[in-house]
């Protein structure tokens, strides 16, 4: 008998985040404090320019043609063929250069003439969206086409990958989307966020040795577990705009925990025990720091 039981550490259903509410890693809050929260790749924030002029003019990269970045393409080419990996994509990010939209947001407004009211002043607002499940996201394209196929009104703004996670960091958003829109649309689950803004490798939570001892320590101090499993969450694969399906860049759960339980448990008791798990697993910090969203399902072992 085979019995699924999709779950989050945080009692949601399937693909709901965990936990709901997490303490940013040192790094992070320091270099958010150090940098004054949402910026450019100059350290410069996006509140307060204007639209017009020469302050418009904020592309910081000189002799950039707009075009993607070669390791980018190289690394979800290879995903797509099924030659690579995720791990790789969010690689190749740590050193890519990304475009953040921003758009014109009324930031005063003033009468004109008959009592018509005008724009007096634009300034530019970071652009985010709303995910599936809830959660803030904020989009970054590869190159300045692709921006401008998805918002022909937004204004590309280049920046380093790891200091477009920083601000997603700091505007609240969990996950980076890549390229909305695109024939490949690849997203950024939040350790993986995380791990770009600190500058440091990324490790999904399917294949990580340390994460799943942690995993495993728990599930060994219950006897009603006979046997233990990790593997990739539902969630991991996509598909490209044309419909072909790439082992990763979804949004989640991106960690599948098999459980393999001991026959004649009853309802409540396989209830009592899951739960019991997921609460010593989301009281851990490397847990809180690298799972994204989790999902559990159970085998029965006969006697």
């Amino acid at each position: 008998m085979t019995e699924h039981h999709p779950n989050s550490a945080d009692g949601g259903g399937p693909g709901a985040h965990l936990p709901p509410a997490r303490r940013l890693p040192g790094h992070i809050e320091a270099a958010l404090a150090g940098a004054g929260g949402a910026t450019d790749s100059a350290g410069q924030p996006w509140a307060g320019r204007s639209l017009a002029g020469d302050d418009a003019k904020i592309h910081n990269f000189e002799d950039d043609d707009g075009t993607a970045d070669a390791g980018y393409l190289t690394a979800v080419s290879a995903l797509v063929a099924g030659d690579g990996d995720e791990a790789a994509v969010v690689a190749s990010l740590a050193t890519a250069r990304v475009f953040v939209p921003v758009v014109a947001q009324l930031a005063e407004e003033a009468e004109g003439a008959h009592g018509v009211h005008a724009d007096k002043q634009a300034d530019m607002a970071l652009v985010t969206l709303k995910a599936p499940d809830g959660r803030l996201a904020m989009p970054v394209f590869t190159s300045a086409a692709a921006l401008a196929a998805w918002h022909p009104e937004a204004r590309p703004v280049a920046v380093y990958a790891a200091r477009a996670a920083l601000s997603a960091v700091s505007e609240g958003a969990e996950l980076l989307v890549v390229d909305p829109g695109s024939e490949v649309t690849f997203v950024v689950r939040r350790p993986g966020v995380w791990a770009l803004a600190q500058q440091r490798q990324w490790v999904p939570a399917y294949v990580d040795a340390e994460l799943a001892a942690v995993l495993r320590a728990g599930a060994d101090g219950k006897p009603a577990v006979r046997g233990f499993e990790v593997l990739p969450g539902g969630g991991v694969a996509t598909t490209t705009a044309s419909g072909r399906r790439v082992d990763g860049g979804g949004a989640g759960p991106e960690l599948r925990v098999v459980l393999y339980l001991e026959d004649g448990l009853d309802a409540a008791a396989v209830q009592a025990l899951v739960a019991g798990l997921q609460a010593e697993w989301s009281r851990n910090v490397l847990f809180g720091e690298r799972v994204d969203s989790i999902e559990v399902k159970l085998r029965r072992v006969a006697q």
